[in-house]
């Protein structure tokens, strides 16, 4: 049986997951599971919350019907949502009361990406912000246990996000230009 043609936009998401998070290490732990096949991409057709939830449930029990040697991670890509950063932020209390919901809390965790993502008292143009930026607004689902256990067995994970901020402040404007080029803002100085 041939192989389904990807998506365009998975594509992009994977090349993101490659040259941004792997490429500058913003996450130690993602390279395994993304080089070993164990990262599920799926490109949500969604174009309202309530379907954006069903389709959410949908992933969280496959997640639940698998092993992390099947799919360790899946990320979520919605583009047809959110194109105001305020909104993804307000829909992820749904995203929480969800996991709450059918007792999925503990289990696994969502891990949010957006273009236009702002960590609260930063300015739109801080490069901080880029640690949490992707093409597309994305939910990254991942399994407790394996976060657990990734950050039992890294030497100072506390560092990790003070290294990406200072990793992406310290960038030069040609590098952040050409690794954020999806971003629809130009202020990527």
């Amino acid at each position: 049986m041939p192989n389904e043609p990807i998506h365009p936009i998975e594509t992009e998401v994977r090349r993101w997951l490659d040259e941004v998070v792997i490429g500058l290490n913003l996450c130690p732990f993602a390279a395994h599971p993304a080089r070993s096949g164990r990262v599920r991409v799926v490109v949500s057709e969604a174009q309202n919350e309530v379907a954006l939830l069903a389709e959410l449930q949908i992933e969280l029990a496959l997640l639940d019907d698998s092993t992390p040697a099947q799919i360790e991670t899946t990320l979520i890509a919605v583009p047809r949502l959110f194109a105001e950063f305020a909104d993804y932020n307000d829909f992820l209390d749904q995203v929480d009361g969800m996991l709450d919901q059918f007792e999925w809390s503990g289990i696994y965790q969502v891990a949010s990406f957006h273009p236009d993502y702002q960590f609260a008292d930063t300015e739109p143009d801080d490069p901080e912000n880029l640690t949490n930026r992707a093409p597309y607004p994305l939910l990254h689902l991942l399994r407790e246990d394996s976060v657990e256990a990734a950050v039992d067995s890294h030497p100072d994970v506390d560092a990790i996000p003070e290294n990406n901020i200072r990793r992406m402040r310290e960038m030069d404007a040609a590098t952040r230009a050409r690794l954020f080029a999806y971003l629809k803002r130009e202020d990527n100085r």
